[in-house]
């Protein structure tokens, strides 16, 4: 059960990865002198995905969560981070 809520977590972030990687290449953010950052971003993004389900189907899932654990943690975080900011009504300006 902790293998999908991380996979899941993870798959958002992906997710998201692609969203601001396709913005970008829409308002030309993404040009020739960045593509090789956002190629690398990417390929981790999914590869993290690909290497956990690999793992997990060979019959290690622990190793398969210990994968996927740090960025749904920092993902997690990230989220509770802001949605505090957002709920605590912080003015930064």
């Amino acid at each position: 059960m902790a293998f999908r809520i991380l996979w899941v977590v993870n798959a958002m972030v992906a997710a998201v990865l692609s969203c601001f990687f396709l913005a970008g290449v829409a308002d030309g953010s993404v040009s020739s002198s960045n593509i090789a950052l956002w190629s690398g971003i990417l390929v981790v993004g999914f590869a993290i995905l690909a290497v956990s389900i690999a793992l997990y189907k060979a019959g290690h899932p622990i190793l398969g969560d210990l994968v996927l654990a740090p960025v749904a943690m920092a993902a997690v975080a990230y989220v509770l981070f802001f949605a505090f900011l957002i709920g605590s009504g912080v003015r930064w300006n």
